[in-house]
């Protein structure tokens, strides 16, 4: 979408709900700091966990329907232990119950050009990152729902705070793939 006269893109919400709910996972990570692993969240819409599941809404105290289509996440505790949260989603599948997921991610962000001089080793890969003097580190947050929406925050360790987080629907394209694969076919058990 373009505003007329302009050239801006615009990049508002498919759901608001989703931005909303993305954008409250980002903040609560943030309260912990930094160099945290993966986490990842289903996404279950607030009215229906409430009427399905009173006793666990309460222990959340989750105590009203909330905004009509508002999204509660829910930590998904499990992760396997020493793999990357983006092979661990090629495993992973979602039952019906769960309206979308969000993953959580911290990751070395290397400027523009320097593609070519990463080594194809990974291990080599990791350490050119880790020892390049213009990386950043980057936390992502990306979440999309059933209905094909997404939405992702990211914040820099540079400039950690509030005012500085960047949000958008495609900030973090691969992270959304795998994702949104997460939630398609799915079979009626899953990680929830």
């Amino acid at each position: 979408m373009t505003t007329q006269g302009s050239d801006e893109l615009l990049d508002l919400p498919e759901d608001p709900a989703l931005a909303a709910a993305v954008l409250e996972i980002e903040a609560h990570v943030a309260q912990s700091g930094w160099d945290q692993p993966a986490r990842l969240y289903a996404l279950v819409d607030t009215a229906e966990l409430i009427a399905q599941e009173p006793a666990l809404a309460a222990a959340m105290s989750i105590d009203g329907p909330g905004e009509a289509g508002s999204f509660t996440s829910i930590e998904q505790e499990g992760l396997p232990p020493g793999q990357a949260l983006e092979e661990a989603l090629h495993t992973i599948t979602w039952p019906g119950s769960v309206a979308g997921c969000a993953a959580v991610i911290e990751r070395l962000v290397l400027p523009p050009g320097v593609d070519d001089d990463i080594p194809d080793d990974p291990t080599a890969a990791e350490l050119f990152a880790r020892e390049h003097p213009d990386r950043q580190e980057v936390r992502m947050v990306a979440g999309v729902t059933r209905a094909g929406a997404s939405y992702c925050a990211l914040r820099l360790r540079a400039h950690d705070d509030e005012l500085s987080v960047v949000n958008g629907t495609e900030l973090v394209p691969g992270l959304l793939e795998l994702l949104h694969a997460t939630l398609h076919d799915t079979p009626e058990q899953g990680p929830v």
